[in-house]
């Protein structure tokens, strides 16, 4: 048995787009899903990508992934990684994939030197909780994400105009 951890090539457009769907699933947000395979594909591997990919291979397999793009911190003068998603299907978890991912993405951080790996995770979502915590993981209480999107997002944007 072997695993391998690799960046996302083109080829694996159609397998990212299916660990998304994958996700979306575990988590019971199928509804908010309006991404395509084709959707991910530019943003992955289109002309100036700003989101990246590693694919977390299981026996030659692609079983998993870590979708993931630069943020920045002003208190810390440095960049970081904001991790989007993270996600190993459920017939391969418990041989260290998620491990290796996270992992991975430290390395990265440590080599370009980064100030922080980050990411969200749901409140009721304790599997993944115990284990983001077992890998170092600190809970940043006092935060709250706030989003704006849909038609919210088109009305924040009609007040841009100049007074």
């Amino acid at each position: 048995m072997t695993s391998l951890i690799r960046q996302a090539v083109p080829a694996d457009a159609d397998l990212v787009f299916s660990l998304v769907r994958e996700l979306a699933d575990y988590e019971r947000l199928s509804h908010e899903v309006d991404a395509t395979a084709e959707m991910i594909a530019s943003a992955l591997f289109g002309p100036n990508p700003r989101v990246f990919c590693d694919i977390a291979e299981w026996n030659g397999e692609g079983v998993g992934f870590a979708l993931w793009f630069y943020n920045f911190s002003t208190f810390r003068g440095r960049h970081g990684i904001y991790l989007e998603d993270l996600f190993v299907r459920p017939s391969v978890r418990g041989h260290g994939l998620g491990k290796l991912l996270l992992a991975s993405l430290a390395k990265r951080c440590v080599a370009e030197n980064l100030a922080r790996l980050e990411w969200s995770v749901l409140d009721w979502n304790e599997p993944s909780i115990a284990f983001y915590k077992a890998q170092g993981a600190v809970l940043l209480d006092g935060w709250t994400t706030c989003r704006v999107t849909g038609e919210a997002l088109w009305r924040l944007a009609d007040k841009a105009v100049a007074p």
